[in-house]
């Protein structure tokens, strides 16, 4: 049995005093997992991932399997136009990390961003793609156990969706990562996940998704008729 990475129990987040973003949730997470956390917009999905980082106050108990866990976070609405005012390089984005040139050469390589000319651009002149990819190898930096990505591929084509999630698929397997995902996509859900979260403030399920994901509890998180379907793979 993989042990058990992270524990959470009876987790609840009010923001301001007043409102209750996260109410009474609690799951765990085994090493090694690709665990995917599904839910409509203002379900606390992104609040959950900062009070797991430990970056906002919390009720309840979040217990990693040890205290010098590392962790890399990807967020979300992180774009290139950010980076327009700065003036600064791939590679200098990298140094805020104190990481040597040869590092910062082999990470970008591993993402598909492995030319000299990367290095000296401007994040701001980077395709979508080619920005996401940057920002999958920063969250690499420091050899982390456990990676939070939320939502990377917001504003990326299709095409581009697909790459950058068979990046990640390719590094939780090389690496022998575990993974927290944040998406929409149901076909990233059924072909990827290990185990799915399904949050609306509480958890509405958790498990397998061919398992969870039923009609009724699609309908609930995101409350227009959905197309059902079972993915056969």
């Amino acid at each position: 049995m993989p042990e058990t990475i992270l524990k959470v129990k009876n987790l609840s987040v009010v923001i301001d005093g007043k409102e209750k973003i996260i109410e009474n949730l609690s799951f765990e997470v085994k090493k090694g997992e690709f665990f995917i956390i599904l839910g409509p917009n203002g379900a606390g999905k992104t609040t959950l991932f900062k009070a797991l980082l430990g970056l906002i106050p919390y009720q309840g108990e979040i217990i990693w399997s040890k205290k010098d866990i590392k962790f890399g976070y990807l967020p979300e609405r992180l774009s290139p136009s950010e980076f327009k005012k700065l003036p600064i390089s791939v590679k200098d984005f990298y140094k805020f990390k104190n990481v040597s040139e040869e590092k910062i050469s082999k990470i970008l390589k591993s993402v598909g961003l492995g030319e000299k000319r990367f290095l000296e651009k401007n994040p701001s002149d980077l395709s979508s793609g080619q920005f996401q990819r940057m920002l999958i190898g920063w969250a690499l930096v420091g050899d982390p156990d456990v990676l939070f990505f939320d939502e990377p591929t917001t504003g990326i084509d299709i095409g581009g969706e697909k790459t950058i999630y068979s990046l990640l698929e390719k590094f939780w397997q090389e690496k022998n990562l575990t993974i927290l995902l944040i998406t929409h996509d149901l076909n990233i859900v059924y072909g990827r996940a290990t185990n799915v979260l399904c949050l609306y403030k509480k958890g509405i399920c958790s498990g397998p998704p061919k398992e969870v994901l039923t009609p009724d509890t699609l309908e609930t998180l995101y409350s227009d008729k959905i197309k059902f379907y079972k993915h056969k793979h």
